[in-house]
């Protein structure tokens, strides 16, 4: 059961919702720690954002269009509402690392993402907002 207490605040879109998934996503650190493969800290994630009550949706495949032709597909870790969540298992992120979790965010048409690192001992989180058209809810 989620145990972290969620912050919310009036600046970020979404802010309920990524506050939500990131008390999730510390609890599964809390609990694992640093050291495993994304695929436990996916399956950890999906587990307490099950628990807390929060629909999410592991492994989704999303279009990649140039000039509105479908170029091919890319899989995203979970989509949380409108949330596009990706998870990460590094010492560090790397900007190829927010590049690409940015690329997913404009090809989903989703406006909000979260970018998470279990792999440090220090659980780290960047957000990332897909501000081509989108509008605040």
């Amino acid at each position: 059961m989620n145990k972290t207490a969620v912050h919310v605040d009036g600046k970020h879109i979404y802010s309920e919702l990524t506050s939500r998934i990131i008390a999730c996503a510390l609890d599964a650190h809390k609990s694992l720690g640093p050291g495993f493969e994304e695929v436990f800290y996916q399956r950890a994630l999906h587990r307490e954002l099950t628990e807390a009550g929060i629909e999410a949706t592991r492994e989704v495949e999303i279009d990649v269009c140039y000039k509105n032709i479908v170029m091919g597909k890319k899989r995203v870790d979970f989509i949380v509402g409108d949330c596009l969540v990706e998870i990460k298992a590094k010492s560090e992120l790397t900007e190829a690392d927010k590049i690409q979790t940015l690329s997913y965010l404009k090809a989903s048409k989703y406006p909000i993402a979260l970018l998470l690192n279990f792999g440090d001992k220090e659980f780290r989180i960047k957000r990332i907002a897909n501000t081509k058209g989108i509008t605040e809810p």
